[in-house]
């Protein structure tokens, strides 16, 4: 009997799983119902309970469980939490997704092929979810419910739903160009966001993602996905104050909804703006006249003249929270610039840590001088160009570098990073 959590394999009368404790009742695998203990067939949906070893073995068909869509160390942090999610008040971002005109789209297709192109889909917005560590809720036939901030807390709910929504606008825009191309579908998504408090209820042991979130945070989150044009992300004035200056905001002015008395203010998620950390935000808005660190300045300047005598140096500064060590290095990094040492400059963000290297990536994307905007022929350039002015031998070594950056082939469609 495998795990439906951990997809440890265990004794057929297991009750509980080896692997990670949680319970296995024995369910459908097709709609998820529980059944006794040796069907062959579901008292709900008819359908068969056989194994079938080559499917079990390729998890991207159209058989998958929602439980399958959860990647292990996310499912280790939830269950490692378990014991706080009965009744819990909660600060989150909720998002929700949807396609547009479903029922218009399946008319003309084949159930199976439906469920095909709509499994599909749900694993893109998963892979966008999970990336940053939020959790889908509920699956809606058509669409979405996933939470920012519970079960896993983040004080950065909000930045990692519209990270997430960037990212998943990304992604299933090349999937419904994909879909037009092969199928001649209309296929499009709408989202909204809102972030507030709402009350979660407690997880079930065999991680079904059935728990409970419930308030008008919501509510109010599901209304901006019914107000989103297509391939567009409506975000609530309380999402917006959280993100404004991490993401490039439109305001569309206030809208009557439907349950609020109210009309609420509604923002475009247009982009990733300019800024990275809270310090970004802060400078944006100004800075007080730095005083004293005199110690602490004499140190790192006495690094910096070591490393042009070619003695090179790290240096880590440590200390509690909110004492100045952000401010300490900008401090220092403008004071190299002014006197003509090149800076190359990354950050450490929370939404970040299952990216793996992304300090480092930065940092050479930031000394080849790879932009956003930059396709991928013009990144190449910029690196090649770069490169080959250093050393010739360095040419065959390119491919591994544009693997290593993530710059795809031109003559092949780009990969969502």
């Amino acid at each position: 009997m495998i795990c439906p959590a951990c997809r440890h394999e265990n004794p057929e009368a297991s009750k509980f799983c080896l692997g990670c404790g949680a319970g296995l009742a024995l369910r459908c695998r097709h709609c998820e119902a529980e059944l006794p203990a040796g069907s062959r067939f579901c008292n709900q949906c008819g359908g068969t309970q056989a194994e079938d070893p080559e499917a079990a073995a390729d998890d991207s068909g159209p058989e998958r469980s929602p439980q399958a869509y959860t990647p292990k160390h996310i499912a280790d942090k939830i269950l490692s939490q378990k014991s706080a999610m009965e009744g819990e008040r909660k600060q989150v971002s909720v998002l929700f997704v949807d396609v547009k005109s479903s029922l218009d789209l399946q008319q003309d297709l084949d159930p199976e092929e439906w469920h095909g192109i709509m499994d599909r889909f749900f694993q893109i917005i998963a892979d966008s979810i999970h990336r940053f560590e939020g959790t889908v809720n509920q699956y809606t036939g058509d669409g979405i419910m996933a939470l920012f901030g519970a079960p896993i807390a983040h004080e950065d709910h909000a930045q990692r739903a519209c990270y997430a929504a960037v990212h998943l606008s990304d992604a299933l825009r090349e999937y419904a160009r994909e879909l037009r191309r092969e199928r001649s579908l209309d296929f499009s998504t709408r989202m909204g966001i809102n972030s507030g408090e709402v009350v979660v209820g407690r997880i079930g042991d065999d991680l079904r993602m059935d728990y409970t979130a419930q308030g008008q945070s919501v509510g109010l989150a599901a209304r901006m996905e019914a107000l989103a044009e297509p391939g567009k992300t409506y975000l609530t004035a309380a999402t917006a104050s959280q993100v404004k200056g991490f993401f490039e905001l439109e305001d569309l002015g206030e809208f009557k909804v439907k349950g609020i008395a109210e009309p609420v203010p509604v923002f475009e998620l247009a982009g990733v703006g300019a800024l990275r950390t809270r310090f970004d935000v802060s400078r944006s808005r100004g800075l007080t006249h730095f005083v004293g660190r005199t110690s602490e300045i004499s140190l790192l300047e006495s690094a910096l003249e070591a490393s042009k005598r070619g003695k090179g140096r790290a240096v880590g500064i440590v200390a509690n929270a909110g004492v100045g060590k952000s401010r300490l290095c900008f401090e220092f990094t403008e004071h190299c610039r002014a006197a003509g040492v090149a800076v190359l400059q990354a950050s450490g963000v929370a939404h970040g840590k299952n990216i793996p290297l992304l300090p480092i990536l930065e940092i050479f994307r930031a000394y080849f001088g790879i932009e956003d905007r930059d396709d991928p022929q013009g990144a190449r350039e910029k690196v090649a160009g770069r490169l080959l002015l250093i050393d010739e031998e360095f040419r065959a070594f390119l491919p591994l570098v544009f693997d290593f950056l993530g710059i795809p082939d031109p003559d092949l469609p780009a990969p969502v990073l």
